[in-house]
């Protein structure tokens, strides 16, 4: 990523200007890449070799505890974006326990949580109360 300048941009002889490149690399372990600059110079293009070393991302979840319902059969856990809903169901089945780990989340997110009981007759209660959670930035 380039910033701190604005392209094209004119020197005269003798002028620098000041800008910065950040090397973010994708993958973890040591890597290279080479920038180049051209212009009207004698010597263009002039490159500019980088080298940095890749972290991987940390990868958050959310780890959700309710209490029991009575008569209930199962749960299901639904995420949304938004305060107050609208919700999506995130298990692919009834969860038969009160603990759900979401590992989906994205960085820098914030997540609003509700359940719901699923009867033996499979008719679903209402939802819980909201639970939010908030996913730190790498």
């Amino acid at each position: 990523m380039l910033s701190g300048i604005s392209l094209p941009a004119t020197l005269t002889a003798g002028q620098s200007a000041t800008f910065t490149v950040t090397f973010t690399p994708q993958t973890s372990g040591a890597t290279s890449a080479s920038l180049s600059f051209s212009s009207n110079a004698s010597n263009s293009p002039t490159v500019q070799t980088m080298t940095g070393t890749g972290t991987a991302p940390t990868q958050h979840t959310v780890d959700l505890t309710w209490n029991a319902s009575s008569g209930a059969v199962g749960y299901n856990i639904y995420r949304g974006t938004v305060s107050g809903g609208p919700y999506t169901m995130i298990n692919s089945s009834l969860d038969s326990t009160t603990t759900y780990t979401d590992s989906t989340v994205v960085s820098g997110q914030t997540y609003y949580y509700v359940a719901t009981a699923v009867n033996s007759e499979s008719e679903e209660s209402g939802y819980s109360n909201q639970a939010t959670a908030v996913i730190p930035s790498p």
